[in-house]
C-alpha cells in the first residue's frame, strides 16, 4: 500500500500562487508516476499533471500548460504542483495520486490521498 497526504490548498485572488504537495509513504517503489487531479463541484475529476518519478518526466493538462508546473523530491517522497495566474476555474479539490505509467488516466493510478481544496475568489 502507498499512503498520499496532500497539503497546501486554500483560499487565494485570482491571478494568485499556490503550492500543493503530496507526500507519499509506504510501498512507494511500487509505482513510478504522480499525478495531480481536481474535482469540481457537479464535474467529472479531470488530469492536470504527472511526472515519473525517475525520470523527471511531465505531462500536462492544456488547460494548465505554462500556468502549473510539476516537480519532485524523490529524497522526501514528496511531489509538489505550483500553481500561477490562478483562475476561479481552477476551483476544485485536487488529488494526488500514484501509479505504475506516466498518464493522464485516472484509471491508471493505483492510490490516491484524500484531497486539499483549491478556492480561487474572482
Amino acid at each position: 500500500q502507498v499512503q498520499l497526504v496532500e497539503s497546501g490548498g486554500g483560499l487565494v485572488q485570482a491571478g494568485g500562487s499556490l503550492r500543493l504537495s503530496c507526500a507519499a509513504s509506504g510501498r512507494t517503489f511500487s509505482t513510478n508516476a504522480m499525478g495531480w487531479f481536481r474535482q469540481a463541484p457537479g464535474k467529472e475529476r479531470e488530469f492536470v499533471a504527472a511526472i515519473n518519478w525517475s525520470t523527471g518526466s511531465t505531462l500536462y493538462a492544456d488547460s494548465v500548460k505554462g500556468r502549473f508546473t510539476i516537480s519532485r523530491d524523490n529524497a522526501k517522497n514528496t511531489v509538489f504542483l505550483q500553481m500561477i495566474s490562478l483562475k476561479p476555474e481552477d476551483t476544485a479539490v485536487y488529488y494526488c495520486a500514484a501509479g505504475r505509467l506516466l498518464s493522464g488516466l485516472a484509471r491508471q493510478y493505483d492510490y490516491w490521498g484524500q484531497g486539499t481544496q483549491v478556492t480561487v475568489s474572482s
